[in-house]
């Protein structure tokens, strides 16, 4: 099925010439990896296209080339949409809804197939990988522009190269972007451990905050802790990732309050724990070593309540483990 949708997509890309690229709000280094590497191909081989989102181009990524090209309207008319590293279109914020969305290409395994065509790879690592793997096949080249995004797509998804579903054919893909021109050193350093004063001062308040039980490790970035450290972003500064590294931890889970009235949740989880299935449970999604959802409501009732799903899920793996 994904081969049918791989040669549908190469049509439409290469015979359409207006594009409209989307992808999900707060994004993170896989969702701009993926717009820009999308969008500066199909930019290069003379197409119109637009790059859109809903959030502002986060910082740390803002050194990309064609980052400045990428807006938070819709301002002409388009002949294919294309969302990108989105698994359903509440994740599209302000341009879910009112859009047909012609293609979809990601790598979320809770992705709900909304667009007409969709090709949807779970086992790959980052929807960057995706792309990375198909535009020469599509007939587009892969510039430095490009090698550049994608390659920081797949460096920030897999945190350096160092996550569990890493393959050495992505070893590969990436040796193959820098022969494009992709400068590893700069984009690991500056999009995986280099991390800004505010966000490192936001850290503290959520490191003193940070607890345990039984396998599980959890904290919470309030409101508060944001503008007391002057951190410019809405995320967890990818403090979800220190968390990971401590050890015995079975599953990491960060609450971050957002200036909406929602409170931003995201998990992580060793290989063989499914958090993606803790997360549905909430209206959310992802994969099943790292997912999130957003919710509504005050910051300490909600990590309750989602703690206790998640803890009641732990033990239950644990249990089936131990039966198996």
């Amino acid at each position: 099925m994904n081969d049918h949708a791989r040669t549908l997509i190469g049509q439409a890309l290469q015979q359409a010439e207006r594009f409209l690229l989307i992808t999900h709000i707060r994004p993170d280094g896989d969702a701009i990896g993926s717009l820009l590497g999308l969008g500066m191909a199909l930019l290069e081989s003379g197409k119109a296209v637009q790059m859109v989102l809903d959030d502002p181009v986060p910082l740390q990524f803002r050194h990309l080339e064609g980052a400045e090209l990428i807006k938070r309207a819709i301002q002409g008319d388009f002949d294919v949409s294309i969302t990108l590293d989105c698994s359903d279109v509440s994740r599209l914020g302000k341009f879910g809804e009112g859009i047909e969305w012609h293609i979809n290409i990601d790598h979320h395994i809770t992705n709900d197939g909304f667009a007409k065509i969709n090709l949807i790879e779970p086992e790959a690592v980052a929807t960057a990988e995706i792309l990375a793997t198909n535009l020469d096949i599509w007939g587009f080249q892969v510039s430095k522009a490009v090698a550049n995004a994608l390659l920081m797509g797949i460096l920030t998804d897999t945190i350096g190269f160092r996550t569990y579903n890493m393959r050495s054919d992505v070893l590969r893909l990436a040796a193959k972007l820098m022969d494009a021109g992709a400068n590893l050193p700069v984009l690991y350093a500056r999009n995986v451990y280099q991390k800004s004063f505010e966000a490192v001062k936001m850290w503290g308040s959520g490191l003193s905050r940070m607890q345990r039980r039984d396998g599980l490790v959890w904290t919470m970035i309030t409101n508060q802790d944001r503008l007391m450290a002057g951190y410019p972003g809405k995320d967890d500064a990818d403090m979800i990732n220190l968390l990971t590294a401590i050890e015995d931890a079975k599953i990491s889970v960060v609450f971050v309050e957002q200036p909406n009235g929602k409170v931003k949740v995201s998990w992580r989880a060793v290989p063989g724990v499914d958090v993606s299935q803790v997360a549905s449970q909430f209206g959310g999604g992802g994969h099943p070593a790292a997912a999130g959802a957003e919710l509504t409501g005050e910051i300490q009732e909600l990590c309750e309540a989602v703690l206790e799903k998640t803890y009641l899920h732990l033990r239950e793996d644990q249990r089936n483990s131990k039966n198996s």
